[in-house]
């Protein structure tokens, strides 16, 4: 099974850009959907982005679309998340999951969670 960490996040000034990385260990990584969640304070957790294990299909919340963009290497057992044009209301923790659904997209289809990174976007 797979075990994720995130590392990345950090402060920076509205319009900047961060990017996080996932590293996931286990030989099944390049098997699993992955997602990006993110959970602001007093929010629910939400998804981000999400790549598909085959062909890297990816899907964007309305919110991020054109902006943050999620790719994989499965040689390096690695997703990433480039967010560019940041805004104070991408402030959140985010999260690097895997799931064994091809289309997962709720945060009860993914079975394996990273720690953690604090993101945080100041006007």
């Amino acid at each position: 099974q797979v075990q994720l960490v995130e590392s990345g996040g950090g402060l920076v000034q509205a319009g900047g850009s961060l990017s996080l990385s996932c590293a996931g260990s286990g030989r099944a990584f390049s098997c699993y959907t992955m997602g990006w969640f993110r959970q602001a304070p007093g929010k629910g957790r939400e998804l981000v982005a999400a790549i598909a294990s085959i062909a890297g299909k990816t899907s964007y919340a309305d919110s991020v679309k054109g902006r943050f963009t999620i790719s994989r290497d499965n040689a390096k057992n690695t997703v990433y998340l480039q967010m560019n044009g940041l805004k104070p209301e991408d402030t959140a923790v985010y999260y690097c999951a895997a799931s064994g659904l091809s289309a997962a997209t709720m945060p009860m289809e993914y079975t394996r969670w990273g720690q953690g990174t604090q993101v945080t976007v100041s006007s």
